[in-house]
């Protein structure tokens, strides 16, 4: 299970990293959003701060994954933000559903996987 643990925490931090950096420092063409997508990006950038808070969290997510440290604290950071991006991909457009379906699922695993530390936290 340790193993298991430090592989998808590892894994999920480098995508991370990588889903960030290319947003900050655009390498190569982008896909342009299609459809009802387009329209919520439209909507997303006409904020001027969700998605690059939305990046900035993925960045220190990642970073945090990969160096091993505050992994339980990012565990929760996280929660919102790969359901956010599940949902966006169940909804408008299922066009990256099995990226949006294993960020969120391995963010789950993790979870699961520190759930003792977890327990004070939800105790009544």
């Amino acid at each position: 299970m340790r193993i298991a643990t430090i592989i998808i925490r590892i894994l999920l931090g480098l995508f991370l990293l990588f889903a960030s950096i290319t947003y900050f420092f655009p390498i190569g063409e982008q896909p342009a959003p299609t459809g009802d997508m387009a329209t919520v990006f439209t909507g997303f950038m006409a904020t001027k701060y969700l998605m690059p808070l939305a990046k900035t969290v993925e960045l220190l997510v990642g970073l945090s994954y990969v160096s091993g440290k505050f992994v339980k604290l990012f565990n929760l950071v996280l929660l919102p933000v790969s359901l956010n991006i599940l949902l966006l991909n169940i909804f408008p457009s299922q066009d990256a559903l099995p990226i949006a379906l294993i960020l969120f699922l391995g963010n789950l695993f993790l979870i699961y996987s520190h759930w003792n530390s977890y327990k004070e936290i939800i105790k009544a």
